[in-house]
């Protein structure tokens, strides 16, 4: 019972953050390996516990949701789809060992990434520009570790499209949405497919997360993302500097 409540507060504590600032997963993923579950299934379990809330987010954004005329929202789309599928299947064909010792680093990256991405993005979007083809590349890379892990992944998206020039922050953040529901939702198939879910755990977590981002939906409006954003940097610190000393 003891293992079930903590996946239940720390899938609350996700569902409530990705409303307000994202990083969900740097709670519930370490949680589910911190209480036996294997690395790939944890990895696996806690994308299909978040994904219904970010099925809600991208409902809840659907007002804001337009196409720019240069934004090429449907290969983007088709590139999400593909890219997640092909990180599901690397990670389901990656061993558990291998997986195992590159936790560690895929936190720390994912860390580094959170805490550093919206402060550099405005930099380089000052000098660099990229087109339509190279934008494509890097949702597919990102759409492919989106399916493989998926920490940070819409940092990621929000940097390389503001490097394409799109400004309009509300748009870009129900495209953002969009496609990372996308490149999750077709990886959650191939993991239940594959019998990588461990459903007591992931029910738990999934009603918990829920309920937690109905709570951050609440009032989220009331809360400061900067403070949000850097208490989640903290914890996500501590957890990766757990692994790496959990793997010594």
């Amino acid at each position: 019972m003891g293992s079930y409540l903590l996946l239940a507060i720390s899938a609350f504590a996700a569902g409530l953050i990705n409303s307000v600032a994202g990083g969900g997963s740097f709670f519930t993923f370490p949680a589910l390996v911190f209480t036996g579950v294997p690395s790939i299934i944890a990895n696996a379990s806690s994308t299909m516990a978040l994904l219904p809330g970010i099925l809600a987010s991208a409902w809840a954004y659907r007002h804001d949701f337009k196409k720019s005329q240069d934004f090429p929202f449907v290969p983007m789309l088709i590139v999400s789809f593909a890219g997640g599928i092909a990180g599901a299947l690397l990670l389901l064909y990656t061993p558990q060992r291998a997986f195992d010792g590159m936790i560690s680093w895929l936190m720390l990256g994912s860390t580094l990434l959170f805490t550093f991405g919206p402060r550099l993005s405005p930099i380089l979007a000052r000098i660099i520009h990229i087109g339509p083809v190279a934008l494509l590349c890097i949702q597919a890379l990102v759409s492919i570790y989106g399916g493989y892990f998926g920490g940070a992944i819409g940092i990621l998206m929000l940097a390389a499209w503001s490097l394409f020039g799109l400004k309009d922050i509300h748009m870009m953040n129900a495209n953002r949405t969009l496609l990372g529901a996308a490149m999750n939702g077709v990886a959650v198939i191939l993991f239940i497919i594959a019998g990588k879910i461990w459903w007591p755990q992931t029910l738990v977590m999934l009603v918990a997360a829920v309920i937690g981002g109905y709570v951050g939906a609440h009032y989220a409006r009331r809360a400061d993302p900067r403070y949000i954003r850097a208490a989640v940097t903290v914890i996500s610190a501590a957890i990766t500097i757990a692994f790496f000393l959990r793997h010594r």
